[in-house]
């Protein structure tokens, strides 16, 4: 077997990502303002960071009462947060009085997640009428290192005209 052309990669946080357009000009309000109002993002001490057409990244510091038994953030609080950055990427491409719901997802845990905090970076690689295809990546620094721990694949379904389900 040859060894790769280089063994240098780039960090995880350069991609190249299409650009899409909203269909709500306020979108990044819409975002934002759900995010305010999602306790259980407030209970893991989450903050919104980036909000970009298509584009979120959700920021939550290293808590111990979030650990499992070994010291590392427990899987289920990753993909908590990794489900919602996913979740807020397609919901920031949606019409105002449409609902997102997500349909399923599938996780790979890189590498146990420790560190000072864990950045969870939702992307959107298809946006649908009906179905919409996000990735995530959750990556955690520890000392100015940035390392990946968990990537997600994931779907959501899109319903128009649902207002009592938006946001």
């Amino acid at each position: 077997m040859r060894p790769c052309a280089s063994s240098k990669r780039p960090p995880v946080s350069s991609f190249n990502m299409p650009r899409f357009e909203p269909r709500d000009p306020e979108f990044e309000a819409k975002v934002r303002s759900s995010f305010a109002n999602q306790t259980a993002m407030q209970t893991l001490g989450a903050v919104m960071g980036k909000v970009e057409p298509g584009q979120v990244e959700i920021e939550m510091p290293f808590q111990a009462g979030l650990t499992q038994q070994h010291g590392f953030i427990h899987g289920g609080i990753v993909t908590s947060i990794l489900d919602s950055a996913c979740w807020y990427a397609a919901f920031s491409l949606s019409a105002p009085d449409s609902a997102v719901l997500t349909v399923e997802y599938k996780v790979n845990f890189m590498a146990p997640a420790k560190g000072e905090r864990l950045v969870s970076r939702g992307q959107v690689l298809r946006p649908g009428a009906s179905i919409t295809v996000c990735k995530g990546d959750v990556v955690a620094y520890d000392g100015g290192e940035e390392k990946l721990v968990t990537t997600m694949l994931m779907t959501m379904m899109i319903l128009p005209n649902r207002p009592d389900l938006a946001g």
